[in-house]
């Protein structure tokens, strides 16, 4: 579970433990994954002892018959949680000074109430850039977990380009992807909200579905993906519904290439500034450098969004393992926005995507 990893980077720190907060975080050390809501949930992680999981009282059965097969220790909502996580920590030892924390992560009355029970610890350790470096490469099991929640997202396309007619929302179609995957293949949790955009709506990346109406001769983007044991899938297509004008194709035709080569270039060597280079130099030799307004792409593995970008000033040198989007993308107010995403890991000689859809530009018919 790699906690032999994180025991060794304390005692090579020299740190005594560490306070682990990201739930995430937790699942990947532990295989136990839940969401504590407005309760503590953490892992302590000694140098030199056994590490605990701290949990709410309603979830301690749950945590010991789970992977995780180490101590598991829980509070009642009348109880001070913090004076019990300091109970068992001082069990192991009343010597640990030096603490390493998620930075990243642990809020400031999470960390005040710490602070309160040991005031005399030094809690100046950052652990979260080991993590994300630990993180970084994933494993064969890792791999196989991502590439089935890839085969998910792929079926995902398939219901949302089915549910396209005139008239209907963004949010009916996204409604009918979600339901479909928990449906027919089980899926209980999407990644991030699936985003449907039509018309200019997808000029803004980020903005979630809304009840605007798909219209004839428009495109329209879909960016989407599931969780599958704990691993994350993303993708991105845009397709056209009905007929396109020539700068509709134009744009599109862009993005295509700009991504298929950014796929074709990726591979062990290169920097992350450098295969950003690649497509986003097709963007703008032919004149939409402006409108390609983010990163290349991101990290993937147990969240959607991961470690590292792969963007502009990134001299990360990529490696084999590490698994992260290529997604390009024209944005133009007003007028529309295209994106075509596939997530990847890059292998001994190139990039192999999780998604496979096909990405020549798909004209669905129109229907009332």
């Amino acid at each position: 579970m790699n906690i032999d990893k994180l025991q060794q980077w304390l005692q090579a720190s020299n740190n005594d433990l560490a306070y682990i907060s990201n739930p995430t975080t937790i699942s990947y050390f532990t295989g136990y994954s839940m969401d504590p809501h407005e309760r503590i949930f953490s892992l302590i992680v000694f140098k030199d002892k056994d590490p605990f999981i701290f949990v709410p009282a309603l979830n301690v059965e749950e945590a010991k018959n789970s992977k995780w097969d180490g101590d598991v220790y829980g509070y009642l909502d009348s109880e001070n949680p913090w004076q019990i996580i300091a109970e068992n920590i001082r069990k192991r030892s009343n010597e640990y000074q030096k603490w390493a924390i998620e930075k990243n992560n642990l809020s400031v009355a999470h960390y005040q109430n710490l602070h309160n029970e040991f005031p005399d610890s030094n809690f100046s350790s950052d652990v979260s850039p080991f993590i994300q470096k630990i993180r970084l490469y994933k494993t064969p099991a890792e791999i196989k977990e991502l590439k089935a929640a890839g085969a998910e997202a792929d079926f995902a396309f398939q219901i949302a380009f089915n549910a396209i007619k005139t008239g209907v929302t963004e949010r009916n179609i996204a409604g009918q992807i979600d339901y479909q995957l928990k449906l027919q293949k089980g899926v209980m949790h999407e990644s991030f909200e699936t985003i449907v955009q039509a018309g200019a709506n997808a000029a803004n990346p980020h903005l979630g579905p809304t009840m605007n109406q798909v219209k004839p001769n428009e495109l329209i983007l879909f960016d989407l993906g599931t969780m599958h044991n704990g691993y994350a899938s993303d993708s991105s297509r845009t397709v056209a519904y009905g007929q396109l004008n020539d700068k509709q194709k134009e744009i599109y035709e862009v993005v295509r290439k700009a991504q298929q080569k950014a796929v074709d270039a990726a591979r062990p060597g290169m920097t992350a500034e450098e295969l950003d280079s690649v497509a986003r130099n097709i963007i703008k030799k032919a004149g939409y450098g402006k409108y390609f307004i983010h990163r290349l792409g991101h990290g993937i593995g147990k969240e959607a969004h991961e470690f590292p970008s792969i963007v502009q000033g990134n001299h990360l040198i990529l490696q084999e393992g590490m698994c992260f989007s290529i997604e390009p993308g024209i944005y133009i107010p007003g007028f529309a926005g295209v994106r075509i995403e596939d997530c990847g890991v890059v292998t001994k000689d190139g990039f192999e995507p999780f998604t496979h859809t096909d990405k020549k530009l798909r004209t669905l018919p129109l229907k009332d």
